[in-house]
């Protein structure tokens, strides 16, 4: 059984005016690297908060932030693109004043994390792509009417939360059932439902186009049983290959191994974030070095 979260205060939340909007984030503080965690289409920042107290424990400072469309962020947007997003971690960097920041970022979000570094490598020094949706997926075309048919009606709310419910195939977390109600709840508010259906629609064909061109350290976090892909593991390898960077493929775990299996991904990514962005020596965190970690290619 995975251990409990580890107990730090809640961190308050913020706004920050952006093109276009108002983002919302939260800020753990502190002198450490800056770490900021991106939410999966559709999702919440409380997605991390299973990552959010080892890193801070860790000695990074973790900020968590609601993408356009989602929680306590505004919820109409002319752009909801990856793109987009990562314009809004651009500007939130420049306002904490604490980069480079090393981006998380789940799902679609992880195009956004690759989209901030290329358009500001000052900003962004590495990058962990958690359940990583960086090019268009092939989709039967019974599964298409499905979905044009989920978002057509007042069902749509209890759709999407169908769809998510699949997302944890094999584990899920002690407080799933919290964590599910406050996302119905988001995704009842108006406009909420029409960012999601507008957002599903977008290609991520100008995403995957930058992968060639990408020089960014960074780690891949797969589940080897996420529903989104018809072979997680070799769509793992795939982006691999095509970013040079380093992998871990967790058994059993789904489109939030961060979530399901946070015992295995948190310390792979806090080894990761050692070597890309080494917490200065201090006090309280110069205990000196742990131990590396070997990133499985298999």
């Amino acid at each position: 059984m995975p251990s409990p979260p580890m107990s730090l205060p809640q961190p308050a939340t913020h706004h920050l005016a952006v093109e276009g909007g108002q983002i919302a984030y939260d800020d753990t503080g502190g002198p450490g690297p800056l770490v900021i965690g991106l939410p999966g289409m559709g999702d919440l920042r409380r997605e991390y908060r299973r990552l959010r107290a080892p890193l801070q424990a860790a000695g990074y400072r973790v900020v968590t932030l609601d993408v356009r469309g989602f929680g306590d962020t505004d919820a109409r947007w002319t752009d909801l693109s990856a793109r987009a997003v990562g314009r809004d971690v651009q500007a939130l960097v420049t306002h904490l004043q604490a980069g480079p920041a090393v981006v998380l970022g789940n799902s679609f979000a992880a195009g956004s994390a690759l989209w901030a570094a290329h358009e500001a490598p000052d900003r962004v020094r590495a990058a962990v792509l958690l359940g990583p949706i960086v090019r268009d997926q092939p989709m039967p075309w019974a599964m298409r009417v499905l979905v044009r048919l989920g978002f057509a009606g007042p069902w749509r709310v209890a759709f999407w939360m169908s769809f998510w419910d699949r997302l944890f195939p094999q584990r899920r977390p002690a407080d799933q059932a919290e964590a599910r109600a406050a996302l119905a709840a988001n995704l009842r508010e108006p406009g909420r439902m029409d960012a999601l259906r507008q957002m599903a629609s977008l290609s991520k064909a100008d995403t995957e186009a930058l992968l060639p061109h990408s020089r960014l350290p960074a780690l891949v976090v797969m589940g080897s049983r996420d529903p989104d892909f018809a072979d997680p593991p070799a769509e793992a390898r795939w982006l691999r290959d095509a970013l040079k960077a380093e992998l871990l493929l967790v058994d059993g775990a789904g489109h939030y191994p961060h979530l399901d299996s946070p015992d295995e991904v948190a310390p792979a990514v806090i080894d990761f974030l050692r070597r890309v962005a080494p917490v200065p020596l201090s006090p309280v965190h110069g205990a000196g070095p742990r131990p590396a970690y070997n990133p499985s290619n298999a």
